[in-house]
């Protein structure tokens, strides 16, 4: 499948309508996902990456009914991950001394890779590369998301190819922002922006900034994954600034595993203190164990407080509970609050372990938490509710409950 941009562009990617995961198991696909590849065609031809290494034959094959593989002048890797650059192994056999445009990193890791002294060309940022009626420039992109990304613009045109920046995880044969469900689409780049680019968040300013102030027209911005911009594309653009701002909404959200649903218990009733103090909060919880664990930190990126339950289990906290904390801590939020609460027999040390994994990721701590023996009773219950209620007082505050 093939698909015209316009009279220059041509997507010649492959849609994954059945991917569930990415990164392995790290990162769920619930709308599939593509792998964007685009063809170039003017004086010079320009192939801009190319797709997963599961897709290579079909990707070799559909290209060669665009192009005789032989007139590709240049190859631009702007990301070495095997999602991007997968078919790189079965396009080299038939055009092995085509140069490759990539960054300094991108060299390292496509020879990491893929074992191969292929014709590579660094470039850097501010290089270009005259292609006929069209220019193309290079934009280093260190750290959105990995050391060797880069954009490329193709000035005339006027598209931004952004790779990873600004993508999705959504498989759509509607192919443009104006086209597809926009409540799909803004969940799915949120999601794909708190998971995967929230720990680069001062680059994504940075580097943002630093596009604007080229004053480059943009009249689409191609990304690697998902649909892309056309209708006001700087609209992704502003939506990333916001997000990499220490994002928040007017949200707090609960996080829980329970054993015999007494952690459970304190988990509604929490939630139900937060509500009789204030009816327009949103309030969100999730069973770590029984939720998507990306949907669950995407609510977490979004939300002024965090509220993180677990029974207590041979002096620790339930693997679940452990596993989503990890992630937490890994992504490096900003600017939020958090709290422990949790059931216990006999020892009762989940509590304090959540509490200090929360301010080991950062999150100001708001209380010592609350703990209740086995199965709360309706006093228990009462002060869970409490805890809820007091725990909202402190949003806008630095004391302990």
């Amino acid at each position: 499948m093939s698909f015209k941009i316009n009279d220059t562009v041509t997507w010649v990617g492959k849609i994954d309508w059945e991917l569930r995961t990415f990164h392995g198991e790290e990162y769920s696909t619930h709308k599939g996902s593509s792998y964007n590849s685009y063809l170039i065609k003017d004086e010079k031809t320009v192939l801009i990456d190319t797709v997963w290494y599961p897709f290579a034959k079909e990707f070799v094959a559909n290209l060669k009914k665009e192009i005789d593989l032989n007139k590709i002048d240049y190859i631009i890797m702007n990301h070495s991950e095997s999602d991007h650059s997968g078919a790189l192994l079965e396009l080299m056999k038939e055009i092995p001394n085509t140069p490759i445009y990539c960054t300094k990193s991108g060299v390292k890791i496509l020879k990491g890779h893929y074992h191969k002294d292929w014709n590579f060309v660094e470039v850097k940022t501010g290089d270009s590369l005259n292609i006929g009626k069209n220019k193309l420039t290079f934009v280093e992109a260190r750290m959105l998301h990995w050391p060797d990304s880069m954009f490329t613009y193709l000035s005339g045109e006027n598209i931004l190819f952004s790779n990873d920046a600004f993508g999705q995880h959504y498989a759509s044969e509607l192919m443009y922002n104006d086209k597809v469900d926009q409540g799909e689409l803004f969940q799915e780049a949120i999601k794909y922006y708190a998971n995967i680019l929230t720990p680069f968040s001062k680059f994504v300013v940075k580097k943002i900034e630093e596009v604007l102030s080229l004053n480059l027209p943009v009249n689409m911005i191609c990304t690697s994954h998902g649909i892309m911009w056309r209708d006001n594309p700087l609209q992704i653009v502003n939506k990333y600034m916001e997000w990499a701002k220490d994002y928040q909404e007017n949200q707090i959200t609960i996080i829980y595993d329970t054993m015999w649903n007494g952690t459970r218990r304190m988990a509604e009733a929490i939630a139900e203190g937060i509500k009789s103090s204030n009816k327009d909060i949103v309030i969100k919880i999730f069973n770590s164990s029984k939720n998507d664990k990306n949907d669950i930190i995407t609510e977490v990126f979004k939300s002024k407080m965090v509220l993180v339950g677990s029974s207590t289990i041979n002096n620790g906290i339930l693997s679940s509970t452990a596993a989503i904390l990890e992630m937490i801590k890994g992504l490096g939020f900003k600017g939020k609050k958090g709290a422990a609460f949790g059931s216990y027999g006999w020892s009762g040390e989940s509590v304090k372990i959540i509490s200090e994994e929360l301010n080991e990721a950062g999150f100001e701590i708001i209380s010592e938490g609350i703990k209740e023996l086995w199965n709360p009773d309706e006093e228990g219950l009462s002060r869970c509710r409490e805890f809820g209620s007091n725990a909202l007082e402190k949003i806008q505050e630095n004391t302990y409950i």
